[in-house]
């Protein structure tokens, strides 16, 4: 799972470092200028690590689902060479899907406002100030879809309907509990990214929901990254055990 994660922490990290500096120049200065070429990276690089997020997230409860489910061969079966294979598939994954959307964009003429009614470079901002058609990206979006949101989501429920079943055969309290605790962190975050995304893409942009989805955008481009650490990291037993132990020896030494 530590291998997962440090994928997912370095995601998270392109992901906030590529979104936050922006942010904070819009809101110190109400407002900032960006190239259209800047634009573009911006928004590739966004585009990147939240697919290969979502891909992450979706290995990650392949993982957990053989630890709960085949505990005996779970050290046989993910081994060393399966999980570079799938982190490097999640990595090389979401660079390809991300490119059609960059391509299309570059073709596209921009007129009129120059304005981008957000705080970050997305797609559907960007297509607002075109004046070109977009059609054609609007079905490239629809076909990616599929692979980065439907799949990945089929994929993480069928696998955590598997592991409810496996933990519910224990019949030890204790054991149901060790069990559950091993998944219930990855589990927090999969509802928490994928929840904000659906509201932000799957729900109208138009009229009152336009200013909630901004915010919404703050909560998986900022607060679930800022999370992430926190909810694996305080529902790990050795983790607590040794920040209590830090925690103690400094009130010695005090």
């Amino acid at each position: 799972m530590y291998f997962f994660l440090s994928h997912l922490s370095f995601s998270d990290n392109l992901l906030t470092t590529t979104i936050e500096p922006e942010m904070l120049q819009i809101i110190l200065r109400e407002g900032s200028a960006i190239s259209l070429s800047g634009c573009f990276i911006q928004f590739y690089v966004f585009s990147l690590s939240g697919i290969n997020e979502c891909f992450l997230l979706t290995v990650m409860s392949y993982d957990r689902y053989l630890a709960i489910c085949n505990p005996l061969r779970y050290s046989s079966i993910m081994d060393f060479k399966l999980r570079i294979l799938l982190a490097s598939s999640c990595w090389v994954c979401a660079i390809i899907i991300s490119l059609p959307h960059i391509v299309l964009l570059q073709k596209m003429t921009f007129c009129g406002s120059n304005i981008i009614n957000h705080f970050y470079c997305d797609l559907l901002p960007l297509l607002r100030l075109s004046c070109s058609e977009t059609s054609t990206i609007e079905t490239v979006t629809t076909i990616n879809s599929l692979p980065i949101f439907f799949l990945p989501l089929i994929v993480i429920s069928v696998t955590y309907a598997n592991i409810i079943v496996a933990i519910l055969r224990i019949s030890a309290l204790a054991g149901r509990r060790k069990a559950f605790s091993t998944c219930s962190s990855h589990l927090i975050v999969v509802c928490m990214y994928y929840g904000t995304l659906v509201f932000n893409y799957l729900v109208p942009s138009e009229g009152q929901y336009l200013g909630l989805q901004k915010i919404v955008s703050v909560c998986y481009t900022i607060v679930t990254p800022l999370l992430n650490p926190l909810i694996y990291s305080l529902r790990n037993e050795e983790i607590k055990r040794t920040i209590t132990k830090l925690i103690f020896k400094n009130k010695l030494y005090k």
